[in-house]
């Protein structure tokens, strides 16, 4: 069964960075289409970037030039490097296929804040 174990969030003051991780098993990581997806309190889950199998990166334009999403093939690791942190950033960070398959893993949560 596939599952998604995120880590790397916390707590950042605006302007600054964070790099989320995940660590991907029981699936074919490679085949996948792979995103990074977030939930902040009271609001639906959105994507926020993607990663496509040829390595093409899709993000949204919300986070577009701030955000940067890469993988690590072999090792089965998404990363989400997020600069320029905006106190909108906040939310609980998740990772997972586009379309999402599977359960979601516990997430990671960012909090943007001075």
């Amino acid at each position: 069964q596939v599952q998604f174990v995120e880590s790397g969030g916390g707590l950042v003051q605006p302007g600054g960075s964070l790099r989320l991780s995940c660590k991907v098993s029981g699936s074919p990581f490679r085949y996948y289409v792979m995103a990074w997806y977030r939930q902040a309190a009271g609001k639906e889950r959105e994507l926020v970037a993607a990663i496509l199998t040829d390595g093409v990166t899709d993000i949204e334009d919300s986070v577009k030039g701030r955000f940067a999403i890469s993988r690590d093939v072999p090792q089965s690791i998404l990363y989400l490097q997020m600069n320029s942190l905006r106190p909108e950033d906040t939310a609980v960070y998740y990772c997972n296929r586009r379309p999402p398959f599977g359960p979601w893993g516990q997430g990671t949560p960012v909090t943007v804040s001075s």
